[in-house]
């Protein structure tokens, strides 16, 4: 089933001579349960790719639809309501709230949404992670690899359609990023979860089942690694 839908997406900034299409259109389908990986070089289109697959930037022309849900036909409130439920982000930097907990932050979003937390599903979560005994630990007392980890755990949690991550081994070492990348893998497939990601590292980009490759705002490549797409 066909979890994400692109169609003819275009982003473009500024105006005649120095219009830049940061997005050319792109045609992209990606099935439920995919892990798929975007690489490019800096500048190339792959972060404003995903952040329209996520609604956090609207497309100058084109459509993308998520879970059969046009973006382009919502509002701001119903878009916001629609990513808190449907999207979770996996950032670099990690975003974790730094006054709260191991578990507040991964449950965050689960109660802005005034939603029942799932707690057998969100304890198995912990456990796959590794952070089972953390729970109560704020960001500050973890490691990198740590944090990162409590970022993928609260992506997972509110159980979203699509899982969207940006270079989230940009500041980690190259055995923690295998290791987090490798946990993220394994939680897809465990809790049926559809990944993209960016990466700028080749060899993580093969963990994928399928690796996009996007140059000057257009998909360049498309490669097959395995997986439950090929």
């Amino acid at each position: 089933m066909e979890i994400v839908e692109v169609n003819q997406l275009v982003k473009t900034y500024g105006s005649k001579e120095t219009q830049v299409h940061a997005v050319d259109h792109v045609n992209l389908v990606i099935k439920s349960r995919e892990f798929v990986t975007i690489v490019g070089t800096s500048g190339s289109g792959k972060s404003t790719l995903l952040n329209l697959l996520g609604g956090l930037d609207r497309p100058t022309e084109g459509s993308v639809k998520i879970a059969g849900k046009n973006l382009e036909a919502m509002n701001e409130e119903e878009l916001t309501i629609f990513r808190r439920r449907n999207v979770g982000f996996i950032f670099q930097n990690y975003n974790l709230v730094p006054v709260l907990s191991v578990y507040e932050n991964i449950v965050l979003p689960i109660q802005l949404d005034g939603n029942k937390i799932d707690e057998p599903f969100v304890t198995s979560i912990i456990e796959v992670l590794g952070l089972s005994g953390k729970e109560d630990s704020l960001p500050s007392m973890l490691s990198g690899g740590q944090q990162q980890r409590v970022a993928i755990a609260r992506a997972l949690a509110s159980k979203p359609a699509i899982v969207l991550a940006d270079e989230p081994t940009g500041n980690l070492d190259s055995r923690t990023s295998q290791d987090v990348l490798g946990l993220l893998r394994t939680t897809a497939k465990k809790f049926n979860q559809t990944v993209i990601m960016i990466t700028h590292n080749d060899q993580i980009a093969q963990l994928a089942d399928r690796v996009i490759r996007i140059e000057d705002g257009k998909l360049a490549e498309i490669q097959v690694t395995g997986g439950d797409w090929a």
